[in-house]
């Protein structure tokens, strides 16, 4: 097993997350098997407790673990499925010393931070990285692990002496240190300062850690003479002095590190050059292009209570974003704080409240995501009528679903006190209540977690056929109240349709309006499976609908179906590439509608992705003329079609 650490100094925010993520990778892109560790140094036992104001969102695995969100920045950008172990605390590590302790396992020894917490933070680490994450057989060959914090903070210093002590045991060639540092640039002076990362390397080797790499991050690309400088003072080579600065999308990251050849450095202190090829990237940087191309916008209004640091929806905001990429739309989240939407704002302050309801108008689609206690609930109730009323495109989410059904019971029931025993413990139309295995004296880990399996219980309804037409979906799930199974007879008589169920069949987890555009509410977090080049359905039915796609998306399943491709699947006779055809059918929807039946043959080739039909002449290459469609998403320009040519701009 091979270990690279990833450190950050001088100030916490330099975008470590995305740096370990993006280093994992283009190690997968050199062929080799990843997993990752995120080390938080906080007392915390789990993420669950903490505010998103303070901390940003929680983010759940499938094994019902609450973890850090650089969690979810792995499992995006690796596709893989951690597990709550990866998530290392000072709280876990400490619980589970003094629970040896309790039980005798140190034989009456004084038990300290040296050897025994160390001990046990090296012990989990060897550990978790023998977790397969891949779906795959046997460990990984490189675990990724990122130390949270920055160098020098007190609550760091056990975990950076316990891995000091692990990389002297694990012995050169298996360890890798890459540092992530600031190089400010003073707009006085307007000269890149490197004494800052100086000081952190000097603090980071005066506590036995040494970097074999530095990541710089700074607005622009270090000078030559930056790098010499900084190669001189922290006794790093200069081939080894990485650029970390300000792109136009972080998708961009790998590509930077790639061409920088951080990866035959890293490569290098590994010894696994031998076993690695170059990196395979051709749809990572498709991908990234291609957002930085988009143009034609679509504008999402998400009504929540903690819109105030955009990491409280952090997973919610990249589903949306894989989505309209998928859709060939440029994203716009408009933040709309739900207390800001309640009369009481009108009277204290009109100019927020008219602001507020603007831009709610203004969106083409409206998202409700979860959250917890009865701030802006009413904000939230009246943005979801505007959206039934008004037939624009909506997606509720955990609390959003709940907040649904109690609009509409209000509303269309006619139940003026409908609520949420959560808001109201004595309303008399308690439409939310309170789950029977949760727990009212402990808060953290007592909710309904992890992945759940939902049952369809309609098959021709919108959610159904985004998800394929198949008869249950594995999603993951944080809440502790339910809709109330004994309103449920009432609310489907009035029009509301609960088209998908748990196995008991008394658990409310999908809830559609079967004549609105689009009006979805989930008890599930579908956010949280969502990833680059393989959008959620919700989500991508979000956007759809708010682009007026909706019904060329329904049907892009069925022309996948004949052609031998799925969302998220693979061609047969694609050699393992990810099929474009879908993007294509979305970009080109009506000349796909009119050609859809004449493919025979979807193949790759040394000119890349080839899309022939025999029976009508077809053919789309990258290569084969300037003229003909370009088969990567980041560069189409044309479409030729016998006598028939289209010009396409995104």
């Amino acid at each position: 097993m091979k270990y690279v650490l990833v450190t950050g100094g001088v100030v916490s925010g330099l975008g470590k997350g995305v740096t370990a993520s993006s280093i994992g990778l283009i190690l997968k892109a050199c062929g080799l098997r990843v997993t990752s560790i995120k080390i938080d140094p906080y007392l915390n036992t789990d993420a669950g407790t903490m505010s998103p104001f303070e901390h940003g969102e929680v983010y759940v695995l499938d094994d019902g673990g609450e973890v850090d969100l650089d969690l979810g920045n792995y499992e995006r950008f690796l596709d893989i499925k951690l597990t709550r172990d990866n998530n290392i605390t000072t709280g876990k590590i400490y619980q589970s010393v003094i629970d040896k302790e309790r039980r005798g396992d140190y034989l009456g020894k004084t038990v300290q931070v040296v050897p025994h917490i160390t001990d046990a933070i090296q012990e989990w680490v060897e550990r978790v990285a023998k977790i397969p994450v891949d779906g795959k057989e046997g460990p990984a060959d490189v675990c990724v692990i990122e130390l949270g914090g920055t160098i020098g903070d007190i609550e760091s210093m056990p975990f950076i002496e316990a891995l000091g002590q692990f990389s002297y045991r694990v012995g050169t060639g298996n360890f890798c240190l890459i540092h992530v540092s600031l190089v400010p640039v003073l707009n006085v002076v307007g000269e890149q300062k490197t004494k800052p990362t100086q000081h952190s390397v000097r603090g980071l080797r005066g506590l036995g850690l040494a970097p074999n790499i530095l990541a710089c991050r700074s607005t622009t690309a270090l000078d030559e003479n930056v790098k010499a400088k900084l190669s001189q003072f922290c006794h790093v080579p200069a081939e080894n002095i990485i650029t970390l600065y300000d792109v136009s999308n972080i998708w961009h990251i790998p590509l930077l590190l790639r061409d920088q050849k951080a990866h035959e450095a890293i490569l290098k202190v590994l010894n696994l050059q031998s076993v690695a090829g170059e990196p395979c990237l051709e749809e990572w940087t498709s991908r990234a292009e291609l957002y930085d191309m988009l143009h034609e916008p679509v504008r999402i209004a998400m009504v929540g209570k903690y819109t105030g640091l955009s990491d409280s929806y952090l997973s919610v905001i990249k589903a949306l974003l894989h989505a309209s990429v998928a859709q060939g739309k440029k994203l716009i989240v408009d933040c709309v704080p739900a207390c800001d939407l309640e009369p009481e704002t009108a009277k204290e302050n009109p100019d927020v409240y008219n602001a507020a309801w603007n831009l709610l108008k203004a969106a083409d689609g409206v998202l409700v995501p979860g959250g917890f206690g009865d701030r802006g609930v009413q904000g939230k109730i009246l943005a979801t009528k505007y959206a039934r009323e008004n037939r624009i495109p909506f997606l509720g989410i955990c609390l959003g679903m709940q907040i649904a059904v109690i609009e509409f019971a209000r509303s269309v029931l006619g139940l003026k006190d409908a609520n949420s025993t959560e808001f109201d413990p004595n309303t008399k139309n308690p439409c939310v209540i309170f789950m029977p295995e949760g727990s009212t004296t402990h808060m953290g880990g007592t909710m309904r977690l992890g992945s759940r399996r939902t049952y369809f219980q309609v098959m021709d309804c919108k959610s159904a056929k985004l998800y394929g037409n198949r008869g249950f979906i594995d999603e993951r799930h944080r809440h502790r109240y339910e809709v109330n199974p004994n309103m449920v007879m009432h609310l489907e008589n009035s029009g509301l349709s609960f088209t998908g169920k748990d196995a008991s069949g008394q658990r409310m987890e999908i809830v559609e309006l079967p004549n609105h555009p689009y009006f979805v509410g989930v008890q599930f977090h579908p956010e949280f499976k969502s990833r680059p080049g393989k959008p959620s359905a919700l989500f991508l039915g979000l956007i759809a609908a708010a682009c007026g796609q909706l019904e060329s998306v329904l049907k892009e399943d069925r022309l996948s179906q004949k052609i031998g491709t799925g969302k998220g699947g693979m061609s047969n006779g694609l050699k393992g590439r990810p099929s474009l055809v879908p993007f294509y059918y979305r970009v080109f929807p009506t000349w796909f509608a009119e050609y859809q039946g004449h493919y025979d043959a979807v193949q790759s080739s040394e000119y890349g992705l080839v899309i022939g039909s025999l029976s009508k002449g077809l053919v789309h290459s990258r290569k084969l003329d300037s003229e003909l469609l370009y088969g990567t998403a980041s560069c189409i320009s044309q479409l030729r079609c016998k006598e028939k040519i289209g010009v396409f701009q995104f």
